[in-house]
Protein backbone atom coordinates (compact mmCIF):
# COMPACT_ATOMS: atom_id res chain seq x y z
CA UNK A 1 0.00 0.00 0.00
CA UNK A 2 1.35 3.29 -1.01
CA UNK A 3 1.09 6.98 0.61
CA UNK A 4 1.26 9.80 -2.05
CA UNK A 5 1.50 13.49 -1.19
CA UNK A 6 -0.57 16.24 -3.86
CA UNK A 7 -1.31 19.68 -3.99
CA UNK A 8 -5.27 19.57 -4.95
CA UNK A 9 -7.12 17.15 -5.99
CA UNK A 10 -6.99 14.01 -6.95
CA UNK A 11 -8.89 12.35 -10.23
CA UNK A 12 -10.04 8.84 -10.42
CA UNK A 13 -10.78 8.78 -6.60
CA UNK A 14 -13.93 8.26 -5.32
CA UNK A 15 -13.38 7.68 -1.84
CA UNK A 16 -13.07 10.85 0.55
CA UNK A 17 -11.65 10.29 4.18
CA UNK A 18 -11.74 13.39 7.32
CA UNK A 19 -10.28 13.55 10.23
CA UNK A 20 -12.14 15.25 13.20
CA UNK A 21 -10.51 15.91 16.61
CA UNK A 22 -12.78 16.02 20.03
CA UNK A 23 -12.90 19.28 21.32
CA UNK A 24 -13.37 20.62 25.21
CA UNK A 25 -17.07 20.63 24.58
CA UNK A 26 -17.40 16.92 23.62
CA UNK A 27 -17.89 17.77 19.53
CA UNK A 28 -16.51 16.92 16.66
CA UNK A 29 -14.29 19.72 15.40
CA UNK A 30 -12.22 19.68 11.68
CA UNK A 31 -10.76 21.59 9.07
CA UNK A 32 -12.90 24.12 6.82
CA UNK A 33 -15.47 22.25 4.17
CA UNK A 34 -17.30 22.72 1.70
CA UNK A 35 -21.32 23.38 1.75
CA UNK A 36 -21.50 19.41 0.71
CA UNK A 37 -19.34 17.75 2.98
CA UNK A 38 -19.96 20.34 6.23
CA UNK A 39 -23.53 19.24 5.17
CA UNK A 40 -22.31 15.26 5.83
CA UNK A 41 -20.39 16.15 8.91
CA UNK A 42 -23.43 17.64 10.73
CA UNK A 43 -25.55 14.11 9.58
CA UNK A 44 -21.88 12.25 10.85
CA UNK A 45 -23.08 14.51 14.23
CA UNK A 46 -26.53 13.89 14.67
CA UNK A 47 -27.64 12.78 17.79
CA UNK A 48 -24.02 12.97 18.90
CA UNK A 49 -23.43 9.61 17.32
CA UNK A 50 -20.07 11.12 16.36
CA UNK A 51 -18.19 13.08 18.42
CA UNK A 52 -14.68 13.14 17.03
CA UNK A 53 -13.69 10.49 19.93
CA UNK A 54 -10.58 8.01 19.35
CA UNK A 55 -11.60 4.96 17.24
CA UNK A 56 -15.05 6.70 15.96
CA UNK A 57 -15.81 6.71 12.20
CA UNK A 58 -19.18 7.03 10.07
CA UNK A 59 -19.30 5.91 6.56
CA UNK A 60 -20.94 7.62 3.93
CA UNK A 61 -21.99 5.48 0.63
CA UNK A 62 -23.71 6.56 -2.77
CA UNK A 63 -22.96 10.44 -1.93
CA UNK A 64 -22.22 13.17 -4.13
CA UNK A 65 -19.99 15.57 -2.00
CA UNK A 66 -17.34 17.32 -4.24
CA UNK A 67 -17.27 14.58 -6.41
CA UNK A 68 -16.66 11.73 -4.18
CA UNK A 69 -19.08 8.85 -3.71
CA UNK A 70 -18.17 8.09 -0.55
CA UNK A 71 -16.96 9.69 2.93
CA UNK A 72 -15.65 8.38 5.77
CA UNK A 73 -15.06 10.63 8.97
CA UNK A 74 -12.46 9.16 11.31
CA UNK A 75 -12.21 10.79 15.11
CA UNK A 76 -8.88 11.60 16.68
CA UNK A 77 -9.87 12.26 20.29
CA UNK A 78 -9.12 15.27 22.25
CA UNK A 79 -5.83 16.56 21.93
CA UNK A 80 -4.52 14.80 18.55
CA UNK A 81 -0.94 13.33 18.32
CA UNK A 82 1.21 11.08 16.48
CA UNK A 83 -0.67 8.01 18.02
CA UNK A 84 -3.44 9.61 18.15
CA UNK A 85 -2.86 9.54 14.21
CA UNK A 86 -1.37 5.96 14.08
CA UNK A 87 -4.40 4.61 15.95
CA UNK A 88 -6.60 6.63 13.29
CA UNK A 89 -5.54 5.56 10.61
CA UNK A 90 -5.98 1.86 11.59
CA UNK A 91 -9.47 3.11 11.86
CA UNK A 92 -8.92 4.11 8.43
CA UNK A 93 -7.99 0.99 7.01
CA UNK A 94 -9.79 -1.49 8.62
CA UNK A 95 -13.05 0.43 7.27
CA UNK A 96 -12.06 0.87 3.41
CA UNK A 97 -11.02 -2.48 3.30
CA UNK A 98 -14.29 -3.28 5.15
CA UNK A 99 -15.93 -1.14 2.32
CA UNK A 100 -13.49 -3.25 -0.45
CA UNK A 101 -11.99 0.39 -1.13
CA UNK A 102 -8.79 -0.06 -3.27
CA UNK A 103 -8.07 3.57 -3.51
CA UNK A 104 -8.91 6.76 -1.54
CA UNK A 105 -8.10 10.25 -0.67
CA UNK A 106 -7.53 12.20 2.57
CA UNK A 107 -8.46 15.99 3.20
CA UNK A 108 -4.91 16.73 3.54
CA UNK A 109 -5.81 19.85 6.20
CA UNK A 110 -8.03 17.83 8.43
CA UNK A 111 -4.88 15.49 9.53
CA UNK A 112 -1.71 18.13 8.79
CA UNK A 113 -3.52 21.12 11.28
CA UNK A 114 -4.25 18.33 14.22
CA UNK A 115 -0.54 18.87 15.72
CA UNK A 116 1.70 21.54 15.49
CA UNK A 117 4.06 19.17 12.98
CA UNK A 118 2.91 18.84 9.44
CA UNK A 119 5.76 16.67 8.52
CA UNK A 120 5.27 14.20 11.83
CA UNK A 121 1.37 13.92 10.97
CA UNK A 122 1.71 12.13 7.51
CA UNK A 123 4.57 9.99 9.32
CA UNK A 124 2.32 8.95 11.48
CA UNK A 125 -0.62 8.29 8.97
CA UNK A 126 1.34 6.48 6.91
CA UNK A 127 2.83 4.14 9.59
CA UNK A 128 -0.44 3.52 10.67
CA UNK A 129 -1.98 2.45 7.24
CA UNK A 130 1.33 0.20 6.70
CA UNK A 131 1.50 -1.13 9.56
CA UNK A 132 -2.36 -1.99 10.07
CA UNK A 133 -1.91 -3.61 6.23
CA UNK A 134 0.92 -6.87 7.88
CA UNK A 135 -0.99 -9.71 7.69
CA UNK A 136 0.96 -13.23 8.25
CA UNK A 137 -0.77 -15.96 5.51
CA UNK A 138 2.70 -17.53 4.12
CA UNK A 139 1.02 -21.00 5.38
CA UNK A 140 -2.51 -20.31 4.58
CA UNK A 141 -4.04 -22.23 1.18
CA UNK A 142 -3.86 -20.77 -1.61
CA UNK A 143 -7.57 -19.17 -3.68
CA UNK A 144 -7.53 -22.27 -5.19
CA UNK A 145 -8.00 -25.11 -1.40
CA UNK A 146 -4.05 -26.02 -2.94
CA UNK A 147 -1.79 -26.06 0.23
CA UNK A 148 1.97 -26.58 0.34
CA UNK A 149 2.70 -29.92 1.58
CA UNK A 150 6.34 -30.52 3.60
CA UNK A 151 7.47 -32.20 0.49
CA UNK A 152 7.33 -28.76 -1.25
CA UNK A 153 8.48 -26.08 1.56
CA UNK A 154 11.04 -28.18 3.72
CA UNK A 155 12.02 -25.82 7.07
CA UNK A 156 15.29 -25.69 6.03
CA UNK A 157 14.70 -24.11 2.39
CA UNK A 158 11.98 -22.03 3.01
CA UNK A 159 12.22 -18.62 1.19
CA UNK A 160 9.33 -16.09 1.66
CA UNK A 161 8.40 -12.08 1.26
CA UNK A 162 7.43 -10.03 4.66
CA UNK A 163 3.65 -9.64 4.84
CA UNK A 164 2.95 -11.93 1.60
CA UNK A 165 -0.90 -12.02 0.96
CA UNK A 166 -2.02 -15.19 -0.68
CA UNK A 167 -5.16 -14.63 -1.60
CA UNK A 168 -7.11 -12.49 -4.32
CA UNK A 169 -9.63 -10.41 -2.12
CA UNK A 170 -9.30 -6.53 -3.13
CA UNK A 171 -7.16 -4.79 -1.02
CA UNK A 172 -6.24 -0.90 0.09
CA UNK A 173 -3.73 0.10 -2.53
CA UNK A 174 -3.17 3.63 -2.36
CA UNK A 175 -3.97 6.29 -0.23
CA UNK A 176 -3.40 9.85 -1.71
CA UNK A 177 -3.33 12.74 0.98
CA UNK A 178 -4.26 16.57 -0.70
CA UNK A 179 -3.05 19.54 0.34
CA UNK A 180 -3.88 22.81 0.17
CA UNK A 181 -0.35 23.52 -0.44
CA UNK A 182 2.81 21.99 -2.15
CA UNK A 183 4.13 19.16 -0.57
CA UNK A 184 7.33 20.21 1.92
CA UNK A 185 10.79 18.50 1.64
CA UNK A 186 10.38 17.56 5.17
CA UNK A 187 6.69 15.59 4.23
CA UNK A 188 8.25 13.89 1.98
CA UNK A 189 11.29 12.62 3.73
CA UNK A 190 8.69 11.46 6.31
CA UNK A 191 6.72 9.64 4.08
CA UNK A 192 9.74 7.46 3.18
CA UNK A 193 11.02 7.06 6.41
CA UNK A 194 7.78 5.87 7.62
CA UNK A 195 7.91 3.73 4.99
CA UNK A 196 11.21 2.20 5.67
CA UNK A 197 10.54 1.87 10.14
CA UNK A 198 7.63 0.26 9.05
CA UNK A 199 8.72 -2.37 6.46
CA UNK A 200 11.36 -3.55 8.88
CA UNK A 201 8.86 -3.25 11.70
CA UNK A 202 6.54 -5.53 9.61
CA UNK A 203 9.74 -7.18 8.58
CA UNK A 204 10.51 -8.13 12.36
CA UNK A 205 6.65 -9.47 12.98
CA UNK A 206 6.89 -11.63 10.03
CA UNK A 207 10.11 -13.38 11.22
CA UNK A 208 8.17 -13.34 14.83
CA UNK A 209 5.08 -14.74 12.73
CA UNK A 210 6.54 -17.83 11.08
CA UNK A 211 6.65 -21.64 13.61
CA UNK A 212 9.51 -22.83 14.82
CA UNK A 213 10.06 -25.21 11.86
CA UNK A 214 10.00 -22.69 9.45
CA UNK A 215 12.63 -19.84 11.45
CA UNK A 216 15.39 -22.24 13.01
CA UNK A 217 18.30 -20.26 13.70
CA UNK A 218 20.00 -21.11 10.35
CA UNK A 219 17.12 -19.60 8.72
CA UNK A 220 17.01 -16.69 11.17
CA UNK A 221 20.77 -15.99 9.43
CA UNK A 222 20.22 -16.56 6.10
CA UNK A 223 16.70 -14.45 6.15
CA UNK A 224 19.22 -11.64 7.36
CA UNK A 225 21.63 -11.90 5.35
CA UNK A 226 19.21 -11.78 2.40
CA UNK A 227 17.48 -8.77 3.84
CA UNK A 228 20.78 -7.12 4.12
CA UNK A 229 21.71 -6.70 0.57
CA UNK A 230 22.02 -3.54 -0.88
CA UNK A 231 21.99 -1.96 2.21
CA UNK A 232 25.04 -1.18 2.77
CA UNK A 233 24.99 -3.36 6.60
CA UNK A 234 27.36 -5.71 6.57
CA UNK A 235 26.33 -9.38 8.08
CA UNK A 236 28.48 -12.14 9.65
CA UNK A 237 27.23 -15.44 10.69
CA UNK A 238 29.05 -17.28 13.09
CA UNK A 239 28.34 -21.25 12.93
CA UNK A 240 28.73 -23.73 15.90
CA UNK A 241 32.20 -24.16 15.44
CA UNK A 242 32.79 -20.50 15.82
CA UNK A 243 30.77 -19.92 18.51
CA UNK A 244 32.50 -22.76 20.74
CA UNK A 245 35.75 -21.43 19.92
CA UNK A 246 34.87 -17.85 20.91
CA UNK A 247 34.13 -18.87 24.39
CA UNK A 248 29.78 -18.58 24.31
CA UNK A 249 29.29 -20.87 26.92
CA UNK A 250 26.23 -19.78 27.74
CA UNK A 251 25.11 -19.97 23.91
CA UNK A 252 26.63 -23.78 23.87
CA UNK A 253 25.10 -24.93 27.05
CA UNK A 254 21.78 -24.24 25.87
CA UNK A 255 22.03 -25.60 22.79
CA UNK A 256 22.85 -28.49 23.90
CA UNK A 257 19.54 -30.68 23.73
CA UNK A 258 19.04 -29.39 20.31
CA UNK A 259 19.19 -30.90 16.41
CA UNK A 260 19.59 -27.37 15.35
CA UNK A 261 23.07 -26.01 15.75
CA UNK A 262 23.13 -22.38 16.80
CA UNK A 263 24.09 -19.13 15.31
CA UNK A 264 25.57 -16.11 16.18
CA UNK A 265 24.54 -12.87 13.77
CA UNK A 266 26.78 -9.94 13.90
CA UNK A 267 26.01 -7.11 11.53
CA UNK A 268 27.70 -4.00 11.48
CA UNK A 269 26.53 -0.38 9.68
CA UNK A 270 29.18 2.28 9.90
CA UNK A 271 26.79 5.92 9.27
CA UNK A 272 29.85 7.84 10.77
CA UNK A 273 33.65 8.18 10.59
CA UNK A 274 35.98 5.30 11.71
CA UNK A 275 37.28 6.74 14.97
CA UNK A 276 33.22 7.62 16.24
CA UNK A 277 32.21 4.99 18.93
CA UNK A 278 29.90 2.58 17.86
CA UNK A 279 25.67 2.15 19.85
CA UNK A 280 25.75 -1.70 20.33
CA UNK A 281 21.91 -3.36 20.17
CA UNK A 282 21.69 -7.11 21.15
CA UNK A 283 18.48 -9.43 20.75
CA UNK A 284 17.41 -12.68 22.18
CA UNK A 285 16.73 -14.90 19.19
CA UNK A 286 15.31 -17.88 20.89
CA UNK A 287 13.50 -19.34 17.91
CA UNK A 288 11.90 -21.84 20.36
CA UNK A 289 11.62 -22.36 23.63
CA UNK A 290 10.27 -25.41 25.43
CA UNK A 291 12.28 -24.91 28.86
CA UNK A 292 14.59 -27.61 28.30
CA UNK A 293 14.90 -29.90 31.38
CA UNK A 294 12.65 -27.54 33.23
CA UNK A 295 10.27 -28.10 30.84
CA UNK A 296 6.90 -25.46 30.73
CA UNK A 297 3.44 -26.56 30.90
CA UNK A 298 1.66 -27.33 27.61
CA UNK A 299 -0.82 -24.21 28.13
CA UNK A 300 0.19 -21.76 25.43
CA UNK A 301 3.97 -23.21 24.86
CA UNK A 302 3.12 -22.61 21.20
CA UNK A 303 3.74 -18.80 21.72
CA UNK A 304 7.54 -19.52 22.38
CA UNK A 305 7.67 -19.22 18.66
CA UNK A 306 7.87 -15.89 19.69
CA UNK A 307 11.21 -15.89 22.29
CA UNK A 308 13.32 -14.51 19.06
CA UNK A 309 11.45 -10.90 19.37
CA UNK A 310 14.22 -9.43 20.93
CA UNK A 311 16.13 -10.34 17.78
CA UNK A 312 14.16 -9.55 15.26
CA UNK A 313 13.76 -6.25 16.57
CA UNK A 314 17.72 -6.03 16.85
CA UNK A 315 17.66 -7.45 13.31
CA UNK A 316 14.81 -4.71 11.90
CA UNK A 317 16.55 -1.77 13.84
CA UNK A 318 19.86 -2.60 11.64
CA UNK A 319 18.01 -2.69 8.73
CA UNK A 320 16.34 0.75 9.31
CA UNK A 321 19.29 2.27 10.28
CA UNK A 322 21.04 1.23 6.91
CA UNK A 323 18.24 1.89 4.77
CA UNK A 324 17.88 5.69 6.61
CA UNK A 325 21.73 6.12 5.96
CA UNK A 326 21.66 7.23 9.02
CA UNK A 327 24.84 8.79 10.52
CA UNK A 328 26.20 6.76 13.40
CA UNK A 329 27.80 3.75 13.56
CA UNK A 330 25.69 0.60 15.01
CA UNK A 331 26.29 -3.20 15.85
CA UNK A 332 23.64 -5.62 16.15
CA UNK A 333 24.57 -8.84 17.87
CA UNK A 334 21.48 -11.57 17.81
CA UNK A 335 22.76 -14.91 19.52
CA UNK A 336 20.13 -18.03 18.09
CA UNK A 337 19.52 -21.31 19.24
CA UNK A 338 16.13 -23.39 20.53
CA UNK A 339 16.06 -24.44 23.77
CA UNK A 340 14.80 -28.33 23.42
CA UNK A 341 14.87 -31.46 26.06
CA UNK A 342 17.09 -33.59 24.35
CA UNK A 343 19.27 -36.51 25.82
CA UNK A 344 22.66 -34.57 25.61
CA UNK A 345 20.54 -30.95 27.30
CA UNK A 346 21.97 -29.02 29.83
CA UNK A 347 20.63 -29.90 33.30
CA UNK A 348 19.96 -28.03 36.41
CA UNK A 349 22.81 -27.79 38.54
CA UNK A 350 25.22 -27.91 35.49
CA UNK A 351 28.00 -25.03 35.90
CA UNK A 352 29.31 -23.27 32.26
CA UNK A 353 31.33 -20.60 32.01
CA UNK A 354 30.40 -17.67 29.84
CA UNK A 355 32.96 -15.48 27.68
CA UNK A 356 33.56 -12.79 30.42
CA UNK A 357 35.21 -15.50 32.50
CA UNK A 358 32.58 -15.90 34.98
CA UNK A 359 30.94 -19.30 36.17
CA UNK A 360 27.53 -19.76 36.04
CA UNK A 361 25.06 -22.45 38.06
CA UNK A 362 21.57 -23.39 36.11
CA UNK A 363 19.06 -24.08 38.08
CA UNK A 364 16.24 -24.16 35.83
CA UNK A 365 16.81 -24.48 32.25
CA UNK A 366 13.96 -22.50 30.98
CA UNK A 367 15.73 -19.47 32.50
CA UNK A 368 17.64 -19.72 29.02
CA UNK A 369 17.62 -16.25 27.33
CA UNK A 370 20.45 -14.50 29.97
CA UNK A 371 22.37 -17.26 29.23
CA UNK A 372 22.99 -16.51 25.45
CA UNK A 373 22.34 -12.87 25.97
CA UNK A 374 25.15 -13.19 28.54
CA UNK A 375 27.84 -14.14 26.18
CA UNK A 376 26.65 -11.73 23.20
CA UNK A 377 27.35 -9.04 25.73
CA UNK A 378 30.50 -9.39 27.14
CA UNK A 379 31.30 -9.94 23.24
CA UNK A 380 29.41 -6.24 22.41
CA UNK A 381 31.09 -4.72 25.50
CA UNK A 382 34.61 -5.68 24.47
CA UNK A 383 33.86 -3.57 21.29
CA UNK A 384 33.93 -0.46 23.30
CA UNK A 385 30.61 1.09 22.56
CA UNK A 386 29.39 4.53 23.64
CA UNK A 387 26.35 2.37 25.24
CA UNK A 388 25.05 -0.94 24.78
CA UNK A 389 20.94 -1.73 24.84
CA UNK A 390 19.58 -5.60 24.75
CA UNK A 391 15.96 -6.51 23.70
CA UNK A 392 14.73 -9.55 24.79
CA UNK A 393 11.27 -11.69 25.90
CA UNK A 394 12.85 -12.51 29.28
CA UNK A 395 10.56 -12.86 32.09
CA UNK A 396 7.00 -13.49 33.13
CA UNK A 397 7.14 -11.23 35.84
CA UNK A 398 7.45 -8.14 33.51
CA UNK A 399 4.12 -8.99 32.37
CA UNK A 400 2.79 -8.83 36.12
CA UNK A 401 4.23 -6.01 36.61
CA UNK A 402 3.40 -3.94 33.83
CA UNK A 403 0.84 -5.70 31.18
CA UNK A 404 1.21 -5.70 27.60
CA UNK A 405 1.11 -1.67 27.32
CA UNK A 406 4.82 -0.76 28.82
CA UNK A 407 7.81 -2.36 28.06
CA UNK A 408 10.02 -2.24 30.90
CA UNK A 409 13.41 -0.58 31.20
CA UNK A 410 16.43 -1.36 33.49
CA UNK A 411 19.68 1.06 34.09
CA UNK A 412 21.50 2.24 36.49
CA UNK A 413 22.45 5.62 34.12
CA UNK A 414 19.72 8.34 34.65
CA UNK A 415 21.21 10.01 31.87
CA UNK A 416 20.84 7.00 29.51
CA UNK A 417 17.02 6.55 31.31
CA UNK A 418 16.31 9.88 29.92
CA UNK A 419 17.26 9.68 26.32
CA UNK A 420 15.60 6.18 25.95
CA UNK A 421 12.36 7.94 27.39
CA UNK A 422 12.94 10.67 24.75
CA UNK A 423 13.59 8.39 21.68
CA UNK A 424 10.51 6.21 22.98
CA UNK A 425 8.17 9.75 23.51
CA UNK A 426 9.51 10.24 19.45
CA UNK A 427 8.88 7.06 18.76
CA UNK A 428 5.18 6.72 20.26
CA UNK A 429 5.96 3.44 22.14
CA UNK A 430 5.26 3.11 26.01
CA UNK A 431 8.26 2.49 28.08
CA UNK A 432 8.82 2.22 32.25
CA UNK A 433 11.57 2.80 34.33
CA UNK A 434 12.52 -0.79 36.37
CA UNK A 435 14.54 -0.79 39.47
CA UNK A 436 17.90 -2.56 39.47
CA UNK A 437 20.33 -2.45 42.46
CA UNK A 438 23.19 -4.44 44.18
CA UNK A 439 20.25 -6.39 46.11
CA UNK A 440 19.15 -7.74 43.06
CA UNK A 441 22.87 -8.58 41.50
CA UNK A 442 23.26 -10.06 45.38
CA UNK A 443 20.41 -12.23 44.81
CA UNK A 444 21.76 -13.91 41.35
CA UNK A 445 25.09 -15.24 43.09
CA UNK A 446 25.52 -18.83 42.77
CA UNK A 447 26.12 -21.16 45.52
CA UNK A 448 29.08 -23.27 43.82
CA UNK A 449 30.18 -20.69 40.94
CA UNK A 450 30.04 -17.00 40.78
CA UNK A 451 26.96 -16.35 39.18
CA UNK A 452 23.08 -18.20 39.23
CA UNK A 453 20.76 -17.88 36.59
CA UNK A 454 18.05 -17.45 38.44
CA UNK A 455 17.34 -15.77 42.41
CA UNK A 456 16.33 -17.45 44.96
CA UNK A 457 13.00 -16.70 45.28
CA UNK A 458 10.14 -15.41 43.29
CA UNK A 459 10.20 -11.45 44.19
CA UNK A 460 11.54 -9.05 41.50
CA UNK A 461 12.30 -11.36 38.91
CA UNK A 462 12.57 -8.93 35.98
CA UNK A 463 15.46 -7.29 38.13
CA UNK A 464 17.06 -9.97 39.26
CA UNK A 465 17.32 -11.10 35.67
CA UNK A 466 18.25 -7.47 34.45
CA UNK A 467 21.18 -7.95 37.13
CA UNK A 468 22.58 -11.14 35.67
CA UNK A 469 22.62 -9.38 32.24
CA UNK A 470 24.40 -6.62 33.94
CA UNK A 471 27.44 -9.01 35.49
CA UNK A 472 27.62 -9.70 31.67
CA UNK A 473 28.37 -6.19 30.62
CA UNK A 474 30.32 -4.58 33.57
CA UNK A 475 30.09 -1.35 34.61
CA UNK A 476 32.63 0.44 32.40
CA UNK A 477 30.06 0.74 29.20
CA UNK A 478 26.62 2.79 30.27
CA UNK A 479 24.00 -0.35 29.53
CA UNK A 480 20.01 -0.62 29.49
CA UNK A 481 17.92 -3.69 29.13
CA UNK A 482 14.31 -3.80 27.65
CA UNK A 483 11.94 -6.70 28.53
CA UNK A 484 9.81 -6.97 26.18
CA UNK A 485 7.99 -10.06 27.39
CA UNK A 486 4.32 -8.02 28.01
CA UNK A 487 4.76 -6.05 24.17
CA UNK A 488 6.43 -8.28 22.26
CA UNK A 489 2.57 -9.95 20.59
CA UNK A 490 -0.48 -10.23 20.93
CA UNK A 491 -1.46 -6.57 21.99
CA UNK A 492 -3.81 -5.66 19.83
CA UNK A 493 -6.71 -4.90 22.45
CA UNK A 494 -4.06 -1.68 23.27
CA UNK A 495 -3.06 -0.96 19.72
CA UNK A 496 -4.92 -1.22 17.22
CA UNK A 497 -2.47 -0.89 14.37
CA UNK A 498 -1.38 -4.78 15.54
CA UNK A 499 -2.24 -7.94 15.16
CA UNK A 500 -4.97 -9.11 17.27
CA UNK A 501 -2.50 -11.80 17.15
CA UNK A 502 1.29 -12.01 16.82
CA UNK A 503 4.18 -10.29 16.78
CA UNK A 504 4.18 -6.59 17.47
CA UNK A 505 7.58 -5.42 16.52
CA UNK A 506 7.69 -3.54 19.57
CA UNK A 507 10.42 -1.43 20.54
CA UNK A 508 11.94 -1.01 16.60
CA UNK A 509 11.33 2.46 15.97
CA UNK A 510 12.09 3.49 19.69
CA UNK A 511 15.71 2.04 18.78
CA UNK A 512 16.29 3.51 15.95
CA UNK A 513 15.32 6.92 17.47
CA UNK A 514 17.75 5.99 20.16
CA UNK A 515 20.86 5.13 17.68
CA UNK A 516 20.49 8.28 15.76
CA UNK A 517 20.33 10.36 18.70
CA UNK A 518 24.34 9.55 19.19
Amino acid sequence: MKVSLKKGTASGLSTLVIFAAKDKNGNALTSKLSPSLQNLFQMAQKDASFVGAAKESVFFRGQDADGYTNVLFVGLGAAPNAESIRVAASVVFNSLKGHKVTTAAVLGDSLVKQIKDPALAVQALTEGLALTDYEYTDLKSKPSGKTKSADQAPADKVTKVAGKKVTDKPKLEEIAVLLSAAPTAAQVNAVKRAEILSECQNFARWLGDSPGNYMTPTILADETVKAAKGTGLKVTVWDKARIKKERFGGLMAVNQGSTEEPRFIVMEYNGAGKSTRPVCFVGKGLTFDTGGISIKPSASMEEMKYDMCGGAAVIATMLALAKLKAKVNVIGLVPSTDNMPGPDAFKPGDVYFARNGKSVEVFNTDAEGRLILGDALSYGAEMKPVAIFDAATLTGAILVALGNTHTGVFTRDAKLMRRIQDAAEVAGELVWPMPLTDFHVDDMKGTHADLCNISGGRNAGSSTAAAFLEEMVGRDVPFAHFDIAGTAWSVNGRFPYCPKKGASGIIIRTFVELAESF
